[in-house]
């Protein structure tokens, strides 16, 4: 497999690297890196958790139904042109929140930041890899995706220190200029360079039956009337929510697990870890077996992980549950971008995964507000885990029922 990547990497390097590139500048609108800012956003504004997480809130639904509509432009509007408007958003937001002095400019910011820096930027690389690549999609998108893991590792350094040296207003200007003065011109040279003839994909002597679509090339409203789609998102759409609940209300699951915030964080070193090596190990096998094959099965060390922390408790499972999420994070996405083309095709693309990526937003919105109203109603820490394994355990039997390998079920 360390071969297979090899080989591929150093022929396809350009686009490769574009990708992975503009997943990490996407970073910028991720919650991990804001959340270094969100005591400053606070204490400058004189505002409570209540009002700031609403604020939060409001911005990343509202980016994530926009996200729907504008992301699927990048299937009529050329490369170039698409990441310089997407470059010019993530400038703007950054220098709404270094002018921010209320609520509403505060408001607008994060909306900016969430739309196009976890919106729009890693839309634009998983979706131009998508369309580059058939028969190493799956290794394409690990390697892209690698930006999301590469900055969990660097990003806080750099925000600590920006914030140490700068303040936490002038960290945004830095941040707003490094976008257009060290991002765009290379991100501009790596796409013309992909266009050449030499780095385009080879050897189409394989023959991959994941490369060729079940539905040659479907559009949106293809997917929406397509009764397995229905069934097979439940498994979509489970990584995100539930890891972005347990996460947001870690302070909750702590105490009831009797772990401590220090053994919390040091857990996610090997969430970061199992991510990247997942990722990378998930694209290797979408190139063998398809997405499809392995939809069914990505959620498995979730589920288990989910019901052990439901019945056992100790430190060591803190360390299993943080690395099963993980896991499942990373292999999901290569799993289930992949999915798409191969059912789908490719015309269309863009427009299909701003859906899902909007779908996605939305349902990271949802699981931090059901999981403080179950809270809030008495249900322990073993309770929940318990119920998101059931949840898990049914969205991976729907998805037995959803997509197959034969071309036989028609829309």
């Amino acid at each position: 497999m360390i071969q297979e990547y090899f080989r591929f990497i150093r022929h396809s390097w350009p686009i490769l690297v574009f990708g992975m590139m503009t997943v990490f500048m996407g970073n910028f609108g991720q919650s991990f890196f804001i959340s270094w800012f969100g005591n400053s956003f606070q204490e400058s504004l004189g505002l409570s958790a209540t009002s700031y997480g609403t604020a939060y809130s409001m911005a990343t639904l509202a980016s994530g139904l926009l996200l729907m509509w504008i992301g699927g432009s990048i299937d009529k509007v050329s490369l170039e042109k698409f990441i310089l408007f997407c470059t010019i958003g993530l400038s703007l937001a950054a220098l709404t929140l270094w002018q921010t002095n209320n609520l509403t400019t505060l408001v607008i910011g994060l909306f900016l930041l969430r739309f196009f820096g976890q919106g729009l930027f890693p839309h634009t690389a998983i979706t131009t890899i998508m369309k580059k690549f058939s028969l190493n999609r799956g290794k394409g998108l690990s390697v892209t995706t690698t930006g999301v893991p590469l900055g969990e590792i660097i990003l806080p350094s750099i925000a600590v220190f920006l914030i140490a040296h700068f303040g936490w207003q002038q960290s945004w200007l830095v941040i707003a200029l490094s976008v257009p003065l060290l991002y765009l011109p290379l991100a501009l040279f790596l796409i013309k360079l992909g266009k050449d003839k030499k780095y385009a994909e080879h050897d189409p002597s394989v023959d991959n039956e994941a490369s060729i679509p079940l539905i040659e090339d479907g559009s949106r409203r293809t997917l929406l009337a397509d009764f397995r789609f229905w069934l097979a998102l439940p498994t979509v759409l489970a990584s995100p929510f539930i890891v972005t609940g347990i996460f947001i209300h870690q302070g909750f699951f702590l105490p009831q697990m009797g772990w401590t915030p220090m053994l919390f964080a040091n857990c996610f070193v090997f969430y970061g870890i199992s991510h990247w090596l997942s990722s990378m190990y998930a694209g290797a096998l979408v190139d063998r077996f398809s997405g499809r094959q392995l939809l069914k099965y990505y959620l498995i060390p979730m589920l288990m992980a989910l019901l052990l922390a439901s019945l056992l408790k100790g430190n060591w499972v803190a360390y299993v549950l943080l690395i099963s999420l993980g896991t499942a994070i990373g292999s999901g996405s290569p799993i289930i971008n992949a999915l798409w083309a191969e059912v789908y095709g490719t015309k269309h693309i863009g427009r299909i995964r701003a859906l899902m990526a909007s779908l996605a937003v939305i349902s990271t919105s949802i699981s931090p507000i059901l999981f403080g109203y179950l809270i809030d109603n008495g249900i322990t820490g073993p309770q929940l885990f318990f119920w998101l394994a059931i949840y898990v355990l049914l969205a991976m039997f729907f998805a037995f029922f959803s997509y197959s390998n034969k071309k036989s079920l028609e829309i």
